[in-house]
């Protein structure tokens, strides 16, 4: 629910029986901004850990700024998320094109960054992005030590990398977005999709994965968004 504010988010979340959140600390539009955490972590950390009871499953991070300045305040998030005792930051893959030892040296710095303050950080995997492709994934993280994934298994039914087994990269997962998805259509209705929720769990149950499930769905026109919220949440439960 990136759309909401905080606060309207996790009444929801916290209305439909879910036991943790994560936030969207976007400074493009997301629950809160990274500038307002660096401007005043006190009042950030009110609003984000202490006007509610739901737990922090991970923080999703996408910083404007650039260079230098660009890891100077991404320190200062992972100092904020110590404080909200919040251990994985999310965080984007680089585009597609982008040589792939400049990325594997701003993952590793990013990576030492979180590990100073105790927390780690994991890559999404996103379409049109490096990360869409799970041998590369693998590949990352075998070159930057300590870095995990986010795992959306959605990019990986709809996008060009369809047919590549995620078996390799499963060790490697530290937090999990879900959805219902097609191979022609990126997010339906809960049940109307094709994604296997069943063997993907086994997968991850086979490499131990104690973590959380985040439901990342987006509103769809017609359908109640709680509704599909909802049905999610007891699906997933049900194969826990």
């Amino acid at each position: 629910m990136p759309d909401l504010s905080i606060e309207d988010a996790v009444e929801i979340a916290d209305d439909l029986e879910f036991a943790a959140v994560e936030i969207d600390l976007h400074e493009d539009g997301g629950h809160i901004r990274p500038s307002e955490i660096l401007d005043n972590a006190d009042t950030a950390y009110h609003r984000v850990r202490l006007s509610h009871r739901l737990d922090i499953a991970s923080f999703s991070v996408r910083l404007q700024s650039t260079g230098d300045q660009h890891y100077e305040d991404f320190a200062e998030l992972c100092k904020f998320a110590k404080m909200c005792k919040v251990v994985t930051m999310t965080v984007p893959s680089a585009e597609l094109g982008t040589p792939f030892n400049e990325e594997v040296e701003h993952l590793q710095r990013l990576v030492d960054i979180a590990e100073t303050e105790g927390c780690r950080v994991a890559v999404r995997t996103q379409i049109g992005r490096l990360s869409e492709d799970p041998d590369t994934l693998m590949v990352l993280c075998d070159n930057v030590h300590g870095l995990g994934i986010t795992l959306d298994p959605s990019v990986f039914m709809c996008g060009p990398c369809s047919n590549k087994s995620l078996d390799r990269i499963m060790k490697y997962v530290f937090h999990v977005h879900l959805r219902d998805s097609k191979p022609d259509a990126f997010q339906v209705s809960v049940g109307q999709g094709d994604l296997d929720y069943a063997k993907l769990i086994g997968q991850l149950s086979h490499e131990k994965y104690d973590r959380a499930f985040s439901i990342h769905m987006t509103p769809i026109d017609g359908l109640d968004h709680r509704v599909e919220l909802r049905k999610l949440r007891r699906l997933t439960e049900s194969l826990l």
